[in-house]
């Protein structure tokens, strides 16, 4: 959850303010309106479209986003992992695109080729509506380590992007860096107020990160809780063992039951003795559990390169799961909570063969001795 916040956060902005057509004309007057906000980090204006990239029979989608990378760098991350290539050449004019990595590889290209970029918003011609096409150099590869973005994302220089899409002097929209992205439900609420006031036209649409992937991360959340429900199925699988190991031991100590007991000792004793017994089997096994599952925890980043390479496959595969790694957080408090719910299961697996050992008839337990 924590890895794919922060690469989420990466690409997208914590809040995006765009005209309600599509277009923001005087970007510069409301971009410097909204700096004055002390929550307001950073702004830079985007344009954002769709098209297809061609290149030697190779055709993929894309989301074109066109940037100012000098103010771009203010409000995302995309520009500081370029793994090949040099994004100062996104310069004005020059229609240069830097491609994500798994994006690039599918087309085929590299650093220098070029790529025809086709857009839906074309021209109408006596010979029908053509899509508008145009030739642009690859300048740079980018690499997310996130496979939506690295297979999907294509980045241009505001002007050109804007030329492309037949935005005039318009952009998209403005994206807002905040110094809390936290706060951007609050802040969101907040502009779409003082944008739009309280009439019933709505001339600026304010989103936020959360809206954007409110879905995603709600079943983020319900995996989680899945998952510890699963673990608590497990343990309790395990715990079972404690009462099958208590039980063949009372029978087979009956007759050592009936000694103690003859002797004088109470049958709240014998319980608190198969009771000990079985807490001391779940505490030796919680411990050897524990330390292998943080130390599992902590290296999991070699562990599963390693078992991929010894096995010869990929376990989590690019184009299923979301991240093109395996990373692991140590979370105290959830590893405190799982001993605990292991420690409570293994005390409960204990009372009923104690029950049984303390309720066995001395004499019934003898008469064949």
């Amino acid at each position: 959850h924590h890895d794919l916040r922060s690469r989420i956060l990466f690409v997208v902005s914590h809040v995006t303010v765009s005209g309600s057509d599509g277009r923001l004309q005087d970007w510069q007057g409301a971009s410097a309106a909204l700096q004055n906000r002390a929550e307001v980090q950073a702004s830079a204006p985007y344009v954002l479209g769709q098209g297809m990239l061609t290149k030697s029979g190779a055709t993929a989608g894309a989301l074109i986003r066109g940037v100012a990378p000098e103010r771009e760098r203010a409000v995302s991350e995309v520009l500081n992992h370029i793994s090949a290539g040099d994004a100062s050449r996104l310069t004005p004019g020059s229609f240069g695109i830097i491609l994500g990595e798994t994006l690039a590889y599918g087309l085929g290209v590299g650093v220098g080729d070029k790529v025809t970029v086709v857009t839906p918003r074309g021209r109408a011609t006596p010979a029908g509506f053509l899509p508008r096409l145009k030739r642009a150099e690859v300048v740079g590869l980018f690499l997310m380590n996130m496979h939506q973005y690295d297979s999907n994302l294509a980045l241009m220089h505001l002007d050109d992007a804007a030329r492309l899409f037949s935005m005039g002097d318009a952009v998209s929209g403005l994206r807002l860096r905040l110094t809390d992205a936290d706060d951007a439900p609050r802040v969101r609420r907040e502009l779409i107020y003082e944008l739009n006031g309280a009439g019933p036209n709505e001339n600026y649409r304010v989103r936020d990160w959360t809206l954007e992937h409110a879905n995603f991360f709600r079943a983020l959340e319900i995996e989680k809780r899945v998952v510890f429900i699963i673990l608590l199925l497990i343990i309790a699988v395990a715990a079972f063992n404690i009462v099958s190991t208590l039980v063949m031991s009372v029978t087979d100590k009956r007759a050592d039951i009936a000694v103690l007991r003859t002797l004088g000792l109470s049958p709240l004793s014998i319980m608190q003795i198969f009771m000990v017994q079985g807490a001391v089997i779940g505490v030796v096994g919680i411990l050897f559990g524990g330390v292998f599952g943080v130390l599992t925890a902590l290296h999991v980043d070699t562990i599963i390169p390693a078992l991929e390479n010894f096995f010869n496959t990929e376990l989590f595969p690019v184009d299923v799961y979301v991240i093109t790694d395996f990373p692991a957080q140590m979370r105290w408090a959830d590893v405190w909570r799982i001993v605990g719910a292991a420690l409570l299961m293994s005390f409960l697996a204990t009372l009923y063969p104690a029950y049984k050992a303390a309720r066995m008839p001395p004499a019934e337990a003898l008469r064949y001795e």
